[in-house]
This record gives C-alpha cells, structure tokens and sequence, in this order.
C-alpha cells in the first residue's frame, strides 16, 4: 500500500453524521492530559481515546499559575487536592500583586475573594465609595479576606468555602499526574511525532494521523493539543488566528526556574518593567520565574539582562525563549476537529487564564459531546461560545496596559494612547461615570475583579449610587467597621500559608 502525503486525502468521508467512537488528541503537555482525564473519567466506557506525543518535542509547560475555576474541574473528576498538591509541588494562590503598574514602586492586589457586602440596589464599592467621601473608609482591599490573607501570608480552608483559592503548580508534574489519572481510565498513549495529517477528500473532516514510523491512527473526533503550531487546526484545515497584537504589545517571553529564598507566598507577583512585566511563581521546592515583554521596545539582549537582575536564588534551568502572537482562531471546532490550548490562540498569562481556557475549552466539548455524530448547530454554538469567552478575558487584560499612570518609557506611552475596543471602553466609561460594573452572561472575570483592578490602575468613580446618601455617617460607620472587624477576625486566626502547605500537602520528593 502506498501512504498519502502530508494533508492528503483518504477514502470519502461518510455523508451522514457518523457516531464518535474513537477520539484521538494529538499532542500531550497540560491540554492534552487535561482533555484525556476529563473525556476518560465521563465517557471512557463508551470511547475509545488515543493520545499521541513526542517525548522529543518538549511543552511550553510554563503556565503554573491558576485561578478558582480549576478546582471545580478536579471535583468534578473526583482528583483528590493533597494528592494532587502533593504531586505537583503545589501551594496556594490568593490572588495576584501587581506591581509598578500604576506607577512606578506601587502595587495592588486583585485577589480571588468578594469584597464587602453589596446591597439589592447597588454594589459595595458605591457605599465604600461613600464612606472614603465622610472619611470613614480604610482602603477597599480591607474588606476582603483573601486579600488581607495574601497581604499577611497567610492561608487555611475555611468552613462552607470561606475562602476562594487557586494554586501555583509545576506544570510538567501536572501532566504527568494527569496522565497516570486519564491511563487508569483507559486511555491508551502513543509515542511518536505526528508526520502527516491526512482529511478525507473534499471535507473539513480528519480522517487519521500518520506518525513517523508509518502507522495510521484513525479517529472520529481529533483534538488538537499540538501548542502554537497548531498542526491539525492551523496547518492543515487553514483556520487562521485574529491578530490582536494592536492591544497587546507583548510577543517574546523567558522562563526560568530558580531555587527557593524564602517561605512560598500565597500569591502571584505580576512586576512591571520598563517595556512589560515579569511572573514570580512560588512553588514548593522552587521558583517559576519569567519574562514577558514587546520586541518593539526591548531587544532579546536586554530582555535577558534584565530578567537575570530581577531574579533571585540559584538559577536550576537553562532560560527558555518563547515567541507567541496574541491572537484567538476564527474558529476553535471545525469539522470533527476541536483545538485546544495554545492551538487554540495566545493570550500573555498576566490573568493565569490559559489552563481555565483549556477547562472551559473541555467543558464546553462535554456539554455538547457529539455522541451521535457532528452536527453544524453544535459547533457554532461551540465557536461562538469560545469567541465570547476569550474576548471578554482579551478586554480584562488590556485593561492593565490601558489604565496606566506610567509614561517613563515609550512602551507604557504607547499603552496610555493606544485605543481599546468599544467592548473595553464602555466598560472603564461605565465605572469612571457612575461606579458601576455589570458581568456580562458567563464571563469569566465578575464584578469585584473589574473593581479591583480599575481602581488598582487608577479609575476613580465620579459618583456612587444613591442608596448610599440614604444612611447616616454613624449607620455608615457601623456598617463598614462590622465588615472589617469580621475580616481582622478571622485573619487573626489563620496559621501561615507555609506552615499550612506543610502541614497539609508536603511536596513528594523532587
């Protein structure tokens, strides 16, 4: 038998929808584990699921830093945390600090927690605002816990979820637990590199994948989890990526891992510099650190000058260049294709939204899992979900460059004049004007985050709500010093993060 070439056609493709049987996820890393454990653990009895990687071709595998939404994912696969934590070196994450975002050698947090209580009418940032005007306000990062916590390093479950926490995990361990998790339900790993990508003839569907030593592996449903090359989604069915490199100057990152100086704490360090911003990841036994900055405004020599002086303890790996284009795919399904990950479309870790991207990608393929076989109404649901979702996520990061007070570099200038979309600058105009924010459907990022961040940068509303007016200075008072008094209180009671994490998840041996 003589095999087709790269991207060349097999037999027709069948004209009804065909059933899913056979699901094959080209690539390993974060997403393609993450999609394995997921569809194993749901529907392994009824799938027969293939993951195909190169122990040749390394992962990106520097996104370890997470948000909430990742603990719903284990839960609803059933992963217990300290194992999990156990493995992966994990400790806990509250929130992130920004910076010298603002301004130079000055920092906020925006953390996970709600803050304060808001009423029917209006949210708490209208009476906060209120209480700053009568001068009976602290600042509003007081009335959160999980901000106060981040602030005094300090961590523990709380009864009824009490407090809102992610983690700071090392990816590749990550993969690798998931893997085991997903092979014990089934799912079968194939060594090899993906040298051919073969379609049925005049369709957008796949038919197999050929790896370099000849064999074929046929599928239903392929998932593509093949990082920024995007093989199946990009190279071969052509679907190109929206530029958004407008908004987001950022193209060039390095990572690099160093040892522990000092007790792990309870937060992602976002440090701004002089043409972008520099990730401190605290895990157990180590330090994730990188880079991310605009070749516009800083050349590869300079990026790494500068990340060396800004790193601390003993550097453990070589500096790992990555080059990436903010963008997001016109489409995220075609055909019996779905990409996920980095094949998906890039946008910079400022948030730690990739894997919650790669989550939601997985959930969302659940909710509409294909079992009796591709149907157009389902995929552009899927797409125009996925659109939506990245979107809003887009307009939260942008928002960090945007609202700056910054212009001692032409970078920070160029950010302070760039315009946004309409989508972004309604939303600043909305708060500034009225110190109003509304979440929007099932966007990821809910009110308090767009509060904390625009007052972080530096947006301060003009007016507050009127209910606000109706209560006297002492009611007022009373109201905001019972919130923080129930803060304080619990604080006082909370032993540190690091003692915690010991305690609770000691790290496996390295």
């Amino acid at each position: 038998m003589t095999l087709p070439t790269a991207h060349a056609p097999l037999a027709a493709g069948p004209a009804a929808p065909k059933p899913i049987r056979k699901v094959v996820i080209a690539g390993g890393g974060t997403a393609g584990w993450m999609a394995a454990a997921a569809l194993s653990k749901t529907l392994g009895k009824r799938l027969d699921i293939c993951l195909i990687e190169s122990d040749e071709i390394g992962t990106v595998g520097v996104g370890e830093a997470t948000i909430p939404t990742l603990l719903t994912f284990h839960q609803l696969l059933g992963i217990p945390e300290q194992s999990f934590m156990a493995a992966t070196q994990a400790t806990f994450k509250l929130g992130i600090q920004f910076e010298s975002w603002r301004q130079r050698d000055e920092d906020y947090i925006h953390s996970f927690g709600l803050t304060g209580k808001d009423h029917w009418t209006a949210g708490f940032q209208h009476f906060w605002h209120k209480g700053r005007e009568r001068g009976l306000a602290s600042d509003y990062g007081d009335y959160c816990l999980e901000l106060r916590a981040a602030q005094e390093n300090k961590f523990a479950h709380l009864p009824n979820a009490g407090m809102n926490y992610a983690f700071h995990l090392d990816a590749t361990r990550y993969a690798r637990f998931l893997r085991s998790f997903s092979e014990g339900f089934g799912v079968k790993r194939r060594e090899g590199k993906i040298q051919a990508v073969l379609q049925h003839p005049g369709s957008d569907h796949i038919a197999a994948l050929r790896l370099a030593d000849g064999t074929l592996i046929e599928g239903d449903l392929f998932i593509d989890c093949t990082g920024f090359r995007g093989l199946l989604i990009g190279e071969t069915l052509g679907v190109p990526c929206e530029d958004w490199s407008q908004w987001l100057f950022c193209d060039r990152a390095l990572a690099v891992q160093t040892s522990s100086v000092g007790e792990p704490v309870p937060y992602t360090r976002s440090m701004a510099h002089s043409a972008g911003w520099q990730w401190r990841i605290p895990l157990q036994h180590r330090v994730g650190n990188g880079l991310v900055w605009s070749s516009r405004f800083m050349s590869d020599e300079q990026a790494q000058q500068t990340l060396l002086s800004r790193i601390s303890g003993e550097v453990l790996t070589p500096l790992r260049p990555i080059s990436f284009k903010p963008c997001q795919r016109e489409k995220t399904w075609v055909g019996n294709c779905v990409a996920l990950g980095l094949a998906s479309g890039f946008l910079e870790p400022l948030e730690s939204t990739s894997i919650h991207l790669i989550q939601r990608g997985i959930v969302r393929l659940m909710q509409m899992f294909p079992s009796a076989g591709i149907n157009p109404s389902d995929v552009a649901e899927y797409n125009a979900q996925a659109r939506d979702e990245i979107e809003h996520i887009r307009d939260f990061i942008i928002l960090h460059y945007k609202v700056t007070q910054r212009d001692d570099t032409p970078f920070w200038q160029a950010c302070r004049d760039m315009s946004v979309p309409a989508s972004l600058q309604h939303r600043m105009d909305l708060f500034q004007e009225t110190g109003r924010v509304f979440r929007k459907g099932n966007e990821l990022f809910a009110e308090n985050s767009w509060i904390q961040v625009m007052l972080g940068q530096g947006i301060w509303p003009q007016q507050h709500h009127p209910s606000a007016d109706l209560m006297g200075d002492e009611e007022l008072q009373h109201f905001l010093q019972s919130i923080r008094h129930n803060v304080e209180g619990t604080l006082a009671q909370l032993p540190t993060h690091q003692a915690y994490v010991k305690r609770y998840c000691p790290a496996m041996a390295p």
